[in-house]
């Protein structure tokens, strides 16, 4: 990452029990994706117009 603080969420479906959990960080120009259980990375990171791809075909039923 480029030292630029991001402020990281995750689904209010998420628990403070564990599990399986993925951060977001949303700026402008990148959307920043981790894994909670290891906040110092791997990070990905995607361009807002395919992060919005995937929650558009995330929320269609099959």
């Amino acid at each position: 990452m480029n030292g630029t603080a991001h402020e990281w969420f995750k689904s209010s479906h998420s628990s403070d029990e564990g599990g399986n959990c993925l951060e977001v960080a949303v700026h402008p120009a990148a959307v920043h994706l981790r894994d909670s259980k290891n906040p110092a990375g791997p990070h990905l990171t995607v361009a807002p117009a395919a992060w919005a791809a995937f929650l558009g075909l995330a929320g269609r039923p099959e």
